[in-house]
């Protein structure tokens, strides 16, 4: 009974926050404010780069998939069969500002001997390529090297001395194998010892805490040394951010470490989300264009909002789920070579190309 009420108070303030924070999202300027979030820095600073427009772009891709080595499988359309290519061309355009450029060269020599970490599930696989990708197109005749052992992942630019590195974990605390089975960990990153020592950590995760059934790779949840069969996975969520904020406190030194925070990267499996009930993201061939998205601001959305709120040291907040939300067409769908109806990652080049547009200008903006 003691959970069960835990879980409702936590429902509660989480639901008299997200109606807090809706006006946030209706700032007339597209600004937001920040009198709620004290230590979350929105990427853009006063300029919002999260409210605007997808427009054509005839200039894009960023780079040609083909001449790529670091696009994963899962994410290379176009190799497994995608007969259209117009999903690549759309740039984003905020409203109240223009949005810098990507420049790889600026990029290079700016953060030549830098190391650069993306830690999270297959959304932060989805943008380590992306960024591998954006780069070697402007420098396709630098050596790289590309090693990949366990959970960590690397991209070097020899030349440069920049080193990309991805860390898989999909739920940033551990899941750890014990006598009892599988065992979520709500308060505890051992693994975070991997995460030291980076200039730039990209944080992301969400996707994993909705699955059940035999996609839920966990049997029990612990918190505080007491096992659970089963918890709210909001309130999960929830806790298990919250300990990845302590992690945050106690191990950056934000003199030496940029820390980011991507926001929630939506699906389109449920047309109804943008008012086509019979639809999924299956054959979707351009954005959604209303200025408002229909299926509204998602409850992880709320809560990491809520954790970023109470992180004392500075985390800048990549705001991409609603620009996300409206690229209904940008999924592999079925031709991803490994599952028959992907509404959840994207296409590259795709989408998370503008999350790196939105992740170079936060850094030399």
């Amino acid at each position: 009974m003691g959970l069960l009420l835990q879980s409702l108070f936590l429902l509660i303030l989480l639901t008299l926050f997200s109606r807090q924070t809706k006006a946030e999202h209706l700032d007339v300027w597209g600004n937001a404010t920040t009198t709620h979030f004290p230590s979350r820095k929105l990427a853009g600073g006063r300029c919002n780069w999260f409210r605007g427009k997808w427009v054509y772009d005839a200039s894009y891709p960023l780079y040609n998939p083909s001449s790529c080595p670091f696009i994963d499988a899962q994410f290379n359309c176009q190799k497994y069969g995608r007969p259209d290519t117009e999903y690549q061309k759309y740039r984003w355009q905020p409203f109240s500002c223009p949005l810098p450029k990507f420049n790889a060269l600026n990029f290079l020599q700016r953060y030549r001997g830098k190391k650069i970490m993306f830690v999270g599930d297959s959304l932060s696989l989805n943008q380590f390529n992306s960024l591998a990708c954006m780069i070697h197109s402007w420098v396709p005749n630098s050596p790289t090297s590309f090693v990949q052992k366990d959970a960590l992942s690397s991209i070097t630019f020899e030349e440069y001395g920049l080193k990309l590195f991805l860390y898989r974990t999909a739920y940033l605390v551990d899941l750890d194998r014990e006598k009892v089975g599988r065992v979520l960990k709500l308060d505890s990153i051992k693994s975070g010892d991997a995460w030291r020592g980076m200039d730039v950590l990209v944080f992301n995760t969400w996707h994993w805490w909705t699955h059940t059934g035999s996609a839920q790779p966990w049997d029990y949840i612990e918190e505080r040394n007491k096992l659970y069969k089963d918890m709210n996975r909001f309130v999960a969520f929830y806790k298990g951010l919250t300990t990845w904020a302590r992690w945050v406190n106690l191990n950056v030194n934000p003199s030496q470490t940029k820390v980011f925070f991507l926001g929630i990267s939506p699906v389109h499996y449920q047309g109804r989300d943008w008012n086509q009930p019979a639809s999924s993201c299956m054959k979707e061939r351009e954005p959604f264009f209303g200025l408002k998205y229909p299926g509204g601001t998602p409850m992880a959305w709320v809560v990491v909002n809520k954790v970023l709120s109470r992180v004392k040291k500075p985390v800048y907040f990549l705001d991409v789920t609603t620009l996300s939300q409206y690229r209904k067409d940008a999924h592999p769908e079925g031709y991803s070579g490994v599952m028959a109806t992907d509404c959840s990652h994207w296409c590259l080049p795709g989408l998370p190309d503008t999350w790196n547009v939105l992740l170079h200008a936060a850094l030399f903006g």
